[in-house]
């Protein structure tokens, strides 16, 4: 046993070594040494989820540099390698051949897009939502659809069955009013490095409306990775929520996890604005300065 668990050790270590490797040879945009790092771990591995994986982050690499072409042509034969690997195993048997097929997808709607085809971008994340709903892929699929097509939408609907904090009011019921949904989690310091913004904010804009809703979900753990019932998960998010989101004490806390997933939720802070309309005006995965939200936030409090 002990000889298997050091096995898997260096196992996973040595594919953070590979992601790390890569993504600093993409860093310098040098993608042939990047692939020949990828090569060598195939030569002596295969075609294995972490193979698989790490050379989807050459396709990422080829879409951030604008370099359509390559990244058209890597993430093509990243969901050809994770269509064979599919035909032995399911996708989610293990955790990296999702994190491949899904960038792949992401990389194709994006190159689409890039290219100046938003429509056909969107009609593609559209059916990959569909082919792989029942999935974890799923959350990621539906956020890199809802960056090329959300913003100008109505808002989606907010799950509040459950919720922590003031009770929380429909979406759909706070139209005339300002809205900032920040979708965050109890393990995610960029969330709690984002409260003293949104506190600002809340307090700046407090006489014209604005409202400050704060969906979450539970992970099935509580601090330190340890494994936790859902009660008990609850009462933990809630000590976090009081302890650090204190300075927002207004916000609602609808917790639920279909509403990570209908709002493509796999980064966290989602950063999401609502006009008094009801329309969304800004989709944002990740945490935001000041600065850069306080524009769009002017907008809806203007509107």
């Amino acid at each position: 046993m002990k000889t298997l668990t050091l096995a898997f050790f260096f196992a996973g270590a040595a594919l953070a070594d590979l992601v790390a490797d890569v993504r600093a040879d993409l860093g310098r945009k040098d993608f042939a040494a990047a692939e020949a790092r990828v090569e060598e771990f195939r030569k002596a591995n295969g075609w294995n989820p972490e193979a698989i994986l790490a050379y989807s982050w050459v396709g990422r690499g080829a879409q951030a540099n604008k370099l359509w072409d390559k990244a058209e042509a890597y993430s093509a034969r990243t969901r050809d390698l994770c269509m064979e690997a599919l035909k032995s195993r399911k996708l989610d048997d293990e955790p990296k051949l999702p994190l491949a097929l899904g960038a792949s997808i992401e990389v194709w709607g994006h190159t689409l897009a890039g290219r100046g085809a938003r429509t056909e971008a969107v009609a593609f994340l559209q059916n990959e939502l569909k082919a792989w709903h029942g999935t974890s892929i799923r959350t990621r699929t539906q956020k890199n659809l809802h960056l090329l097509s959300l913003e100008g939408k109505p808002a989606p609907a907010i799950e509040m069955k459950q919720h922590l904090g003031p009770k929380p009011v429909p979406v759909a019921e706070l139209k005339g009013k300002p809205l900032i949904l920040f979708f965050w989690a109890h393990w995610c310091g960029d969330c709690k490095n984002q409260i003293p913004v949104l506190a600002r904010f809340e307090k700046e804009h407090a006489a014209k409306g604005l409202k400050v809703i704060g969906p979450t979900q539970r992970y099935g753990y509580v601090a330190g990775g340890v494994e936790a019932p859902p009660d008990q998960e609850l009462r933990y998010i809630d000590q976090v929520r009081q302890q650090h989101y204190g300075s927002l004490s207004a916000m609602p806390a609808p917790v639920s996890e279909e509403n990570f997933k209908a709002w493509g939720c796999s980064t966290t802070p989602t950063l999401v604005l609502v006009n008094r309309k009801g329309i969304v005006t800004l989709y944002h995965p990740g945490q935001m300065r000041y600065e850069q939200l306080a524009p769009h936030v002017a907008k809806i409090v203007a509107d």
